[in-house]
């Protein structure tokens, strides 16, 4: 086995979004390899002050300080994850020769500086990729956001803009690596037709069952949502989880949850994490919604294990591993027909809602027949924790069959793995 970089150019935190999570539980799990493994691993992230995490002899964290980091900018009114635009990062690029393998996650400072320092690196290195965000689809939404009231040709010229610029830097940086790896068939196919199909593979997402899982039968995980946060103790609970903006479709459940109040519905809304909607779902919904703000996993566990319902119209996520962990908390998920999201379901309308429409009223159709339904409600909880306790992969399996067969194989030599959707492993094997 080889040594890993892994660049990972977002910033670190105890809230930070899945991209760094995912990292995160992939490093933990490499950790846990045993010492013959031959792996040394290095996940590189942004950080406030440089500093390095050990979480084994082998295995380590390592956090950089952005040249140009976008926590200076307002244009998406905090919505975005902090990255860096440098176009070069020297700091990372003295470190990189010391390893075998560089592994690309993002499309900015660390990727630009892995491509333009292979090129000048007399040893042969290797460089592999993973796509975890639709980067240019959430360009085209903070372009929008930067406008502001521009007029609506100028905005949509704007989101176009960027969206297509970075569309091309993203194939521009994937197009140097001998291997790209995807979550979803959808991905992988589109990855395909301009890589090539012999350079793209799978890349599942796990789920992590000992920090997420059911409530107590005592219902702690509820009672403790209403002592700490003031959550009504008697209204069904609506969760979502993850940057409150227009990119995860939080106006979209926001409208459908202010129509369930007027139809005389007794949802509840409950918000885990910031962004820039989230005035603006306050001011909708008053005392209807509850907003927790950015929480680590280790409490957003709780929260999910307290809540009914986990409604995420989202259609910009790659993988979505918050659907992951509702499931696995046992809650009923509510996903967008034809989103990535429902790869995580074995059988829609079982083990969890598909909605047609992304209207209000078809959301709100869909959330008022569960809350309304208690008995339904229950079966569909049930069957989300075992589809996700039977079906869901672990980050252990995840990194021994998609990751570390590629950091090990020479160039041109990766074994093909037959191509499976996110959310399904064909078993639930540790």
């Amino acid at each position: 086995m080889p040594s890993v970089a892994v660049l990972v150019e977002l910033m670190r935190s105890a809230t930070s979004g899945g991209h760094v999570k995912c990292w995160e539980r992939f490093a933990e799990s490499a950790a846990g390899l045993p010492d013959d493994s031959g792996l040394d691993l290095t996940v590189y992230f942004l950080g406030e002050r440089e500093r390095v995490e050990r979480l084994s002899p082998h295995v380590r964290l390592v956090m950089l300080r952005p040249l140009i980091g976008t926590a200076r900018l307002t244009s998406a009114r905090g919505a975005e994850d902090v990255t860096d635009l440098a176009p070069y990062h020297p700091g990372l690029a003295a470190l990189l020769p010391g390893h075998d393998v560089w592994h690309l996650t993002h499309a900015f400072a660390y990727a630009s500086t892995a491509v333009r320092a292979a090129r000048r690196t007399p040893r042969r290195v290797r460089l592999v990729a993973s796509v975890h965000t639709d980067v240019p689809a959430l360009a085209a939404v903070y372009g929008r956001y930067a406008a502001g009231s521009w007029p609506r040709p100028a905005r949509e010229a704007l989101a176009a803009g960027a969206e297509r610029a970075l569309a091309r830097r993203r194939y521009r940086l994937l197009s140097a690596c001998e291997r790209v790896l995807a979550p979803t068939p959808a991905a992988r196919e589109e990855l395909a037709r301009a890589l090539g199909p012999d350079r793209v593979l799978p890349l599942r997402r796990g789920v992590d069952r000992h920090r997420f899982h059911p409530d107590d039968p005592d219902g702690a995980a509820r009672s403790a949502l209403v002592r700490r946060h003031g959550v009504p103790p008697d209204r069904p609970l609506i969760l979502f989880a993850g940057r409150l903006d227009a990119t995860k479709g939080l106006p979209l459940l926001a409208d459908s949850v202010r129509l369930l109040r007027a139809r005389g519905s007794p949802a509840h809304l409950v918000l885990a994490g910031s962004g820039a909607e989230a005035g603006r779902v306050r001011r909708a919904l008053g005392s209807d919604v509850t907003l927790l703000g950015p929480l680590p996993q280790e409490g957003l566990a709780h929260v999910y294990a307290g809540c009914d319902v986990f409604a995420f119209p989202s259609r910009t996520e790659t993988c979505g591993n918050v659907v992951a962990e509702a499931m696995a908390s046992g809650l009923a998920v509510v996903l967008p027909e034809g989103a990535h999201t429902t790869q995580w379901l074995t059988a829609p309308g079982e083990d969890g809602v598909v909605v047609r429409h992304d209207t209000p009223v078809a959301w709100a159709d869909a959330l008022g027949a569960l809350i309304t339904d208690p008995p339904r409600l229950a079966a569909l909880r049930s069957r989300s924790a075992t589809t996700a306790r039977t079906s869901h992969p672990t980050w252990d399996r995840v990194l021994r069959e998609d990751l570390l067969p590629v950091w090990a194989a020479s160039s041109g030599d990766v074994p093909a793995r037959a191509a499976t959707p996110a959310g399904r492993s064909g078993g639930a094997g540790g």
